[in-house]
């Protein structure tokens, strides 16, 4: 009970406040308020000139009973305010015992009669239950008379609830009567309050109007929103009564129809399968495809209606007549649209864009607006790292060849059945993934992506992979076969587009069958126009804040690529954008600025004086309340995202002995590749930590005797390398690392290590070392650079094979590092390292050409 009464100090404090003080402390307080015990109610409003019958055995409201019993006879009786919150409501009713009963569980059986409401100022604790001082609700007297206003609302609430009542069908004729013949408003508003069957809240809020007008508008907007919920109701109840007697009524002439002709000898004139039929035939497919149909038809009108065998076979024709067999959407062959088009969604991407306009163009010439046209579709592979936009590629080229879309995710699927469908004997048997996405496309040239292609699983029930070399082979899929359809369906003018983040996780047959087309990641120009031109409108629009005057300075956007995201595509970069704006969006909306929203049609009407607004507002669009302008400079970076996440802290300042730093390509994009060697005495072993797979251990291990082969060329610091151990460590031991592309990396560290001379800082490098000291080439070019630059390096080494690639990478990137291009490990040391570290001077090359060094 403690915890009840003080739920209700605190609830009286915060409705009251001071008020109730002023009224006690006033001489003629006594005149205003009187006392009664508080009975508390759960889920129920009582209003004044109603009788209402209840069990009490709460112990608050049996004390509350016993104290009125003793004394006048009368209670404060309040609900409370909902489920959740347990404090009393300060209005009230206040009520007179008219008969009790004391049950023999100790509570007790009472007949209340309202008598008038009021407002509760004060309250005190008596014992365990609660006394409360009640200052009456002012209220039109009987005979008093009424302006015009009010006997209009008074007239409207009268009809209103006459057909609330006749609506409803709960509300007894003396209760109607009773209302139709008030002239009171105080009275009718109780009638009508109490009739109402609406939850607690609302009534709660009605008891609590004091103002008799107020009070009458109220009720009516509460009647007129019930009568509409009825109306809806009982329109939508008329319409299913009239479906299900028109649906009883076909079915029993149906009946009657088939048992006539069954004695006529006659079969049905028109049935389901016929239906089936026709609209096969409309989609104009093979002739085998309609043998196929007919063949199941004749065998289905054989079984019984209600055999397994019937509604398998039923479910098998559903699906060919709903398969497109003939249906193709018109190509846009206009190449300047389809290049705008792409450019608009996608910021670069230059291979894979021209990749489309070249099977557009070859379109043109081939078949122009025939969609039959013989050209095949081809199959496109997009692979790049994570969040660099390959699946939403897949959709802009579809908009840009006018094709429909459809795509299939094929991240850990492991079971053939899910590309080639179950055989229809099965129960709960359904076509594949393929079959099923051409029958929601209903056309036979739409553009097909096929999401996650490498990360494809096997297992017992099959290998999907394999299930896919159909698929995927331009000279096949004319007649791909699926389990289910036991036919040959036509796929070769479908274009068919695979995402992958590797080609490691492809079968070779499948990757042979795929067009590789490599989507690199992006640098910092780069994303910097997409942070600008994509990211950043799209997330003010997110966020309600497009309307706003926010925008956001270059070096912000750079300071957010550099320092908050460590990535090769844009979704990091989107979610911080985003968090950002879910900052500012916090502080305009403390600042006042809201959007105002248009009113639904079919809302109530307002009345008063904002009718005319209201009504505008909802002919019209979302309008924006208030201004909010916000300049996002480097300086709020801190206060919006924190503290930085990446400081670049894997390269040091400062060069060091047995420390360099090679470049490694991920799925997640390029990544630094630390390699630390240290020496002591031993027995020649070679111990490589770092978690490293086998290829890059067989590296270390060439690295080393390379070295040893060379060693009369360059002052190692003691003669015998067999009698010293060499420990090679990669940091960040959790993460696997494998590949042969660290192997100058690896030999840099070691000859560091046997010289006792530190690389020159600053340089990156990667390539593949072999036994003879030959740099070979590698890939992830562009990955790798991008690491590079995150990191702070300035200078990298090169294979002199990636000269090519070099040149095609971007200028923004070919201009933030120096390249050396090296075709031996010898010209890569002469550059790494100062030239004390050989025995005897000698010309190094670098990119093919003499490089001349100079003392310094």
């Amino acid at each position: 009970m403690k915890g009840g009464v003080s739920q209700f100090f605190s609830a009286l404090k915060g409705k009251t406040g001071s008020l109730a003080l002023n009224i006690l402390g006033d001489s003629n307080a006594a005149t205003l308020t009187e006392s009664f015990p508080l009975l508390p109610l759960k889920e129920l409003v009582l209003f004044p000139n109603t009788v209402t019958p209840l069990f009490i055995t709460q112990k608050p409201g049996v004390l509350a009973v016993e104290t009125a019993l003793r004394q006048e006879l009368r209670l404060f009786a309040a609900s409370t305010k909902s489920k959740e919150d347990n404090s009393t409501s300060p209005a009230g009713t206040v009520v007179r015992i008219v008969q009790h009963l004391r049950l023999p569980d100790g509570g007790f059986r009472i007949v209340l009669q309202g008598e008038y409401r009021g407002l509760v100022v004060n309250a005190e604790e008596d014992r365990e239950h609660v006394r409360v001082w009640v200052k009456p609700f002012k209220a039109v007297k009987s005979g008093e008379s009424l302006d015009s206003e009010t006997e209009a609302l008074m007239r409207a609430v009268q009809k209103s609830f006459a057909q609330y009542a006749e609506l409803s069908k709960k509300i007894s004729t003396e209760t109607i009567s009773a209302a139709e013949r008030s002239e009171n408003p105080e009275r009718l508003c109780n009638l009508v309050c109490n009739s109402l069957a609406v939850r607690v809240e609302r009534k709660l809020a009605l008891i609590g109007i004091e103002d008799p007008r107020d009070r009458l508008i109220a009720v009516l907007e509460s009647l007129e929103a019930e009568n509409e919920i009825f109306g809806i109701q009982r329109n939508i109840s008329g319409k299913v009564k009239s479906r299900m007697e028109r649906n009883q009524r076909e079915y029993f002439l149906n009946e009657q129809l088939r048992e006539i002709n069954k004695e006529l000898g006659k079969e049905d004139a028109v049935d389901e399968f016929e239906e089936i039929e026709k609209a096969l035939l409309a989609k104009n497919p093979g002739e085998e495809v309609l043998e196929k149909a007919r063949k199941e038809i004749k065998r289905i009108r054989k079984l019984q209606p209600l055999s397994p065998e019937a509604g398998v076979l039923r479910g098998y024709l559903e699906w060919l007549a709903d398969l497109p067999w003939s249906e193709y959407s018109p190509d846009s062959i206009e190449l300047s649209e389809a290049e705008k088009i792409l450019d608009e969604d996608h910021f670069g991407m230059k291979k894979a864009k021209e990749r489309i306009l070249e099977f557009i163009a070859v379109r043109q010439l081939s078949g122009g607006s025939n969609e039959k046209a013989a050209v095949r579709g081809p199959i496109l592979c997009f692979v790049g790292p994570p969040g660099t936009g390959k699946t939403s590629l897949g959709k802009s080229v579809a908009r840009s060849l006018g094709r429909r879309f459809v795509r299939i995710s094929l991240g850990g699927v492991r079971d053939e059945a899910e590309i080639r469908g179950h055989r229809k004997t099965y129960v709960g048997s359904l076509p594949g993934k393929i079959i099923q996405s051409m029958r929601k496309v209903r056309t036979m040239n739409p553009v097909f992506l096929l999401d996650e292609i490498d990360k494809l699983s096997s297992d017992f029930r099959g290998d999907p992979a394999s299930a896919l070399l159909e698929v995927l082979d331009p000279e096949q899929n004319s007649s791909f076969t699926d389990h289910y359809l036991e036919l040959a369906y036509d796929l070769s003018k479908v274009l068919f587009i695979t995402t992958a983040n590797s080609l490691y996780g492809i079968p070779y047959p499948l990757l042979d069958r795929m067009e590789i087309i490599e989507i690199p990641g992006y640098g910092e120009n780069e994303k910097l126009s997409i942070a600008k031109q994509f990211l950043f409108p799209k997330e003010l629009e997110e966020n309600g804040l497009s309307d706003a005057q926010i925008s956001i300075r270059d070096d912000a956007l750079l300071e957010i690529i550099r320092h908050w995201t460590m990535e090769s595509g844009v979704r990091n970069l989107e979610r911080e954008i985003a968090r950002c704006i879910r900052r500012i969006a916090r502080d305009a909306v403390k600042r006042g600025y809201r959007i105002e929203r248009p009113v639904p049609q079919h809302e109530a009407e307002p009345l008063g004086e904002d009718a005319g607004k209201e009504g505008e507002l909802s002919k019209g669009k979302s309008k924006p309340i208030g201004s909010f302008k916000k300049i996002i400079s480097k300086g709020d970076l801190e206060k919006l995202l924190g503290r930085r996440k990446y400081k670049n802290d894997v390269v040091f300042k400062e060069a060091r002995i047995g420390v360099t730093y090679g470049l490694a390509w991920t799925e997640t994009g390029g990544a630094m590749l630390p390699v630390e060697t240290s020496r002591f005495p031993g027995s020649g072993d070679l111990i490589i930590t770092g978690n490293l797979g086998d290829v890059m251990k067989e590296s270390a291990r060439i690295a080393l005797s390379y070295l040893r082969s060379v060693q009369d060329n360059y002052h190692f610091c003691f003669k015998d390398i067999g009698k010293n151990d060499f420990h090679i460590h990669v940091p960040e031991g959790a993460i696997p690392k494998d590949g042969p592309s660290a192997g100058i990396t690896l030999a840099s560290s070691l000859l560091s290590t046997l010289c006792r001379k530190a690389p020159l800082p600053g340089i990156a490098m990667t390539g593949e070392l072999t036994l003879t000291g030959r740099i070979l080439p590698i890939g992830g070019l562009k990955e790798k650079l991008l690491a590079a630059i995150r990191n702070g390096i300035e200078r990298v080494l090169l294979p002199l094979e990636n000269r090519e690639d070099w040149e095609e990478l971007d200028k923004d990137i070919r201009s933030a590092l120096k390249a050396d291009f090296v075709e031996r490990a010898n010209d890569a040391f002469a550059i790494l390292f100062e030239p004390g570290i050989l025995k005897t001077p000698r010309k190094s090359y670098t990119a093919g050409k003499p490089r001349r060094r100079s003392p310094e």
